[in-house]
């Protein structure tokens, strides 16, 4: 009798399950969907990301449509997220169930070269950068400003203490790695900001327990490479790409002069390099030069000889469906975007290690601009350059107005990796 009266209930609680999922999946049915295009349509590229992240935040899924309409998105309406766009002014379209479910088709149809990638949480984002103000800026703190993408600014300490594990997604700040302070001695040793940046880089050092600043970079690059490798993404630009793997293939020999740490330089540094540390380049050659404003032959700056008008790299195609992660890497809404300088331009080709992805060259020259790989079970991008939107950037310039370049196809890439954590893993079809 007991058991019957349980199976009533049963059936009676699974019944209104039934009819409950029922209103849930008819109400679903009826929802429009926001579509933000990023192709040449879009009036603002940067803050168009900018309201994804915002959507995830709110715990609603969104799709990246891979080459469909330069990388749009969409997710489903709520007036909240059209007054958003409307504020942010982000263009929109407001696309029915039919019209959505007709363009999903196409999008998954074999024949296209394009995917729909779920997009499930906001990756929460670290950017590796000091406390103290600079005299320049750094491109990917000035788009995630613009964008309205929040970001923690961290530091040697809270890399030191562990704190990398409470974020998706990291950034390396224009930093120098190997402790010789961006090599500006030269040029700035005179200048207040360059003894101060000296002065706390040191007292950092000491504090920690390093004897020298090469000392604590290169604990610090070790515990961000740990972190990749437990499943992180890293992202980097400008000289935070070379001089992270400069320090980790210095680690057993000193490659600073005496006016970076106090004592020589040691001169078999350059056969003592270990190449099986790095994770993107391997035999390249150092520049020792204390005069000389380059850390290594990995980067071309200086022997590139790029007329001005010729200075434009180009984005590879990748197959949405069996390479949807370079494909998310490199969504644009335009192929050739103009090059930008910086202390690490670009990285000399034949110095990569034969796993790493080359997503975009200046091919011409030889010349790697936005390269990518895998480490353990996470994942890295290097962009060389600067600033996308300044071509030859000097300091004490002033920074970026990027409500000028809204529509920035090299600061596109820089959000795009901002939002590939949120993507779900798909595997790969085999």
């Amino acid at each position: 009798m007991i058991a019957k009266y349980k199976n009533a209930l049963y059936f009676r609680i699974m019944k209104r399950w039934v009819v409950v999922l029922a209103v849930v999946v008819g109400l679903q049915a009826q929802t429009n969907y926001i579509l933000i295009p990023m192709d040449e349509t879009q009036t603002d590229h940067l803050k168009a990301y900018g309201i994804t992240y915002w959507v995830l935040q709110h715990g609603v899924p969104a799709e990246w449509l891979l080459n469909y309409r330069g990388g749009s998105f969409v997710f489903p309406y709520l007036p909240a997220f059209e007054e958003e766009c409307i504020v942010r002014g982000v263009r929109y379209e407001i696309l029915s169930p039919s019209q959505y479910a007709q363009m999903i088709n196409q999008i998954r149809s074999e024949s296209t070269n394009q995917d729909a990638i779920r997009l499930e949480k906001a990756p929460k984002i670290a950017v590796y950068s000091p406390k103290t103000a600079q005299p320049w800026d750094d491109a990917v703190t000035l788009v995630l400003t613009y964008a309205e993408i929040p970001y923690d600014v961290i530091y040697d300490g809270e890399v030191l203490e562990g704190k990398l594990k409470e974020y998706d997604w990291l950034h390396l700040h224009h930093e120098d790695f190997t402790g010789q302070y961006g090599k500006f001695w030269a040029t700035y040793r005179n200048t207040p900001w360059y003894k101060q940046m000296v002065a706390e880089q040191e007292s950092l050092a000491r504090r920690y327990g390093f004897a020298k600043v090469s000392q604590l970079k290169l604990a610090v690059v070790k515990a961000i490479k740990k972190y990749v490798e437990e499943g992180g993404f890293l992202f980097a630009m400008c000289s935070a790409t070379d001089t992270y793997d400069i320090a980790l293939a210095a680690h057993k020999t000193d490659i600073c002069g005496p006016m970076f740490d106090g004592d020589p330089i040691d001169p078999q540094c350059q056969e003592k390099l270990d190449y099986s540390q790095c994770i993107a380049f391997q035999n390249f050659h150092l520049e020792l030069n204390p005069y000389v404003y380059e850390f290594s032959d990995i980067d071309v700056t200086n022997y590139r000889r790029v007329p001005f008008h010729e200075d434009y790299f180009t984005l590879f195609e990748f197959s949405a469906k069996w390479d949807p992660i370079p494909s998310m890497l490199c969504q644009n809404h335009t192929k050739v975007i103009k090059g930008f300088m910086g202390q690490t331009t670009a990285f000399n080709k034949k110095f990569l290690k034969p796993h790493v992805l080359v997503m975009a060259e200046l091919k011409p020259y030889g010349e790697a601009r936005y390269i990518h790989g895998n480490l353990g079970k996470g994942m890295w991008t290097f962009y060389g350059g600067h600033d996308p939107e300044d071509y030859q950037h000097f300091v004490y310039e002033p920074p970026t107005d990027l409500s000028l370049h809204k529509n920035s196809p090299g600061y596109r890439l820089i959000l795009n990796n901002v939002l590939f954590p949120a993507a779900r893993k798909k595997k790969r079809k085999t």
